[in-house]
């Protein structure tokens, strides 16, 4: 894709969001199953329908660019799921496997704070307030998705020194 303008970038990173987004979708599960905590599970559990909604409000977002919601593979969350895979398949203590959870998931997180400000910025100089509103949401959804990991490795991670 050629990347003309503010539009073309912003609809080719809108691409990639949901990319990431639906690659989450699959993976979290998997980082539930894992889980001893069931707190952690719980917060988890949770995210993963904010992040079914996630993937709706982009699939919106492509409305107010007039193009679209077709996907284009997001390799950061392609790498940042397959070293969460790997970390889940570590011969771990469970209080440890659950800190090691919360540090792969606060990573996905953070890659999701980055990219959405990014989009949010460019939706707001683009004029795109449809877009911007739903994105806005998104990233309200992470950024309180982080707080509570941090929140939890607290007693995790004190768990996990007692191993």
């Amino acid at each position: 894709m050629a990347m003309k303008n503010l539009a073309d970038a912003f609809h080719d990173e809108l691409r990639d969001i949901l990319s990431a987004e639906k690659q989450l979708v699959k993976a979290l599960p998997k980082m539930v199953k894992h889980a001893s905590s069931d707190k952690l599970q719980s917060a988890l559990e949770e995210h993963l329908e904010e992040t079914k909604e996630h993937v709706s409000r982009v699939e919106q977002a492509f409305e107010d660019t007039g193009k679209a919601a077709r996907a284009k593979t997001c390799e950061a969350m392609k790498g940042l799921v397959e070293e969460a895979e790997e970390m889940l398949q570590e011969d771990a203590d469970p209080a440890v496997r659950d800190a090691l959870i919360i540090a792969c998931a606060q990573k996905v997180e953070h890659y999701e704070i980055a990219t959405y400000g990014t989009l949010c910025t460019w939706a707001e100089s683009l004029g795109y307030d449809q877009a911007l509103k739903l994105l806005k949401q998104n990233i309200d959804d992470e950024e309180t998705a982080d707080k509570k990991l941090t929140q939890l490795s607290k007693t995790i991670n004190q768990n996990a020194m007692a191993s």
